[in-house]
């Protein structure tokens, strides 16, 4: 399938022929050469000139200042020096220095990956490239330069672990960030239990803790003692009541310490009141996928040259620029004891802890996660690679999009500073059919056991709740039934695949076995399973919707072509 995209660089505009996804024969044109362009030339008035003379957007605020005033009275510091807060906090951060609304830049700590600061930050100035792609093909290209330090939580690194203790010790220390995802939180195992390295932290009187959120405890124990001055603990990571995982660990590391003898009472009191210790919760949502190689292309074509793809020892993919879409949002709750920096002015929301629940709930209930999971399911079992060739597909696109308005609308969760109608829209017509979004049904497959309760069975409540009989659902229960249809591991073609990385996958493939491909079930031979709330938040056998889902399950598995002839059934009106 061939089809064209146009976008514009200020004097300039590009063709590019894409056969799903990639670029084909016809390479860009009209390219733009001149001179060679690094980052680090946007340093002088020449440099910056060059980089504006091609399209990029230069910031204009003398940014040696900043750097020298971050350095003197640091503001805000940020955990997890990935894709998203280059393309998202620190651009915020880059709009409020270019309005003169802020006077600091943001100090960013890697205390995982290390390589990342040593590689696609420290040799930049850290400098970073935002290249926009836009849904209609637009592109905006912006230096980020808010960014003024960067650090590693390495114990082995004094020098970084002085400056660590001098910002955490700073009074005017507002905010401390966090991108380190879910995982980041972790401190125990499944069992409950606190995970090997924790519980070593947890005894080490010598206060030198393995785990990033022993680091971030120690560091807020220095704060404590010099001074004790309030700061927000601020987690900007796509989790549900990210603020509590956040509190969770901290406290617990707190408590540890003073069970051991290690910390003193006051410490705990620090960390547990939230009128010096805060723990605000947020929702974030912005798609920043690994660094593209046709961006990379482009930028090279321009004349670009930081353009080094970089993986890291640890499987992290990243770069001196970084692609993302357009959409964003960043709704935090408005819990800063410290006095807080103008981020809403750059587009992020403040509000209180309800509505950041609504948020977040409209978004993975209704609004964007559910038809990514759809996506997901259906698009393994046709063979599809990417999210935005799914959105090309008639049934699959109609699937979604009714599912959206007709099913999760009528129930959604309204937070009022969102409206839902506009970002469900947002969603289908912009971010999922965005073809420089290269994200694949395999990958967004992951964990699905995981997603289903607050994805569909959230939605499922919400009718029971109102007095509503769930069986005039028609596209949630065919999800369902594709998901169970998905793990007997054979496309709609009859060719075999495996299943994405699941926590639940061995068990619920146990559940299935005996079921084979082109094999009809009988009434209730799916009940064991759909009877299951701690995988559907309902049991779906009880609440009257197994009968359907078992009937979807046996037209989808009736042989090859049926997943498509059934999706075809039933959302054609």
């Amino acid at each position: 399938m061939l089809f064209g995209v146009n976008f514009n660089i200020k004097h300039t505009k590009y063709f590019c022929v894409y056969e799903t996804g990639q670029a084909t024969g016809r390479e860009l044109r009209d390219e733009i050469r001149g001179d060679i362009m690094k980052l680090t030339d946007i340093r002088d008035a020449a440099g910056s000139a060059a980089f504006a003379e091609k399209g990029y957007e230069v910031f204009s605020y003398d940014r040696e200042a900043v750097r020298e005033r971050t350095k003197a009275a640091p503001e805000w510091i940020h955990f997890g020096a990935g894709n998203i807060f280059r393309a998202f906090p620190a651009a915020v951060l880059q709009t409020l220095l270019e309005k003169g609304h802020a006077g600091t830049g943001v100090v960013v700590c890697e205390g995982f990956d290390y390589e990342i600061i040593e590689k696609a930050y420290r040799p930049y100035d850290d400098l970073s490239l935002l290249v926009v792609l836009k849904a209609d093909g637009s592109i905006e290209k912006k230096v980020i330069g808010s960014v003024v330090e960067s650090l590693t939580a390495d114990e082995g690194n004094a020098a970084d672990m002085a400056r660590l203790t001098e910002i955490f010790s700073a009074p005017s220390l507002k905010m401390a960030s966090f991108t380190i995802t879910e995982k980041g939180y972790a401190i125990t195992g499944p069992s409950g239990a606190y995970l090997p390295v924790v519980q070593d932290d947890m005894q080490d009187k010598t206060l030198c803790p393995k785990h990033i959120m022993g680091k971030v405890t120690r560091l807020l124990y220095t704060r404590y003692q010099n001074g004790a001055a309030p700061v927000a603990m601020v987690s900007m990571d796509n989790c549900s009541h990210n603020g509590d995982k956040l509190k969770a660990a901290v406290t617990a590391y707190a408590r540890e310490w003073l069970k051991n003898g290690i910390v003193e009472p006051g410490f705990v009191d620090y960390v547990s009141d939230h009128a010096r210790v805060s723990f605000p919760w947020s929702m974030i949502d912005k798609i920043t996928p690994r660094p593209d190689a046709l961006v990379q292309e482009m930028l090279k074509k321009d004349g670009f040259t930081d353009t080094e793809l970089i993986i890291t020892g640890k499987n992290t993919y990243t770069a001196p620029f970084v692609n993302a879409e357009e959409t964003q949002y960043l709704v935090v709750e408005d819990d800063f004891p410290n006095g807080k920096l103008p981020l809403d002015r750059g587009g992020v929301y403040f509000t209180d802890r309800r509505t950041v629940d609504q948020v977040e709930k409209m978004k993975v209930c209704t609004c964007l996660n559910p038809l990514h999971t759809a996506l997901a399911i259906y698009g393994c079992l046709l063979s599809y690679t990417t999210i935005h060739d799914e959105m090309e597909d008639a049934e699959l696109s109609t699937l979604i999009t009714r599912m959206g308005y007709e099913e999760g609308m009528p129930v959604v969760v309204n937070p009022g500073i969102l409206k839902p109608e506009d970002f469900i829209d947002a969603v289908l017509k912009k971010r999922l059919p965005n073809v420089f979004m290269p994200d694949t049904p395999q990958r967004i497959a992951t964990d699905t056991s995981q997603k289903l309760p607050i994805r569909f069975g959230e939605t499922v409540k919400a009718y029971l709740a109102k007095g509503e009989h769930v069986g005039q659902l028609t596209f949630i229960p065919l999800v369902l039934a594709g998901w169970l249809r998905y793990l007997l591991g054979v496309d709609d073609a009859g060719k075999c695949f495996t299943p994405s990385p699941d926590p639940m996958l061995a068990q619920v493939l146990g559940q299935m076995e005996g079921i084979n491909f082109g094999t009809k079930v009988s009434a209730g031979a799916l009940d064991h399973i759909l009877s299951r709330a701690d995988l559907f938040a309902v049991n779906l056998v009880e609440c009257g919707l197994s009968e359907k889902i078992t009937g979807y399950f046996n037209e989808l598995n009736a042989g090859v072509g049926a997943v498509r002839a059934t999706l075809k059934k039933y959302t054609v009106k």
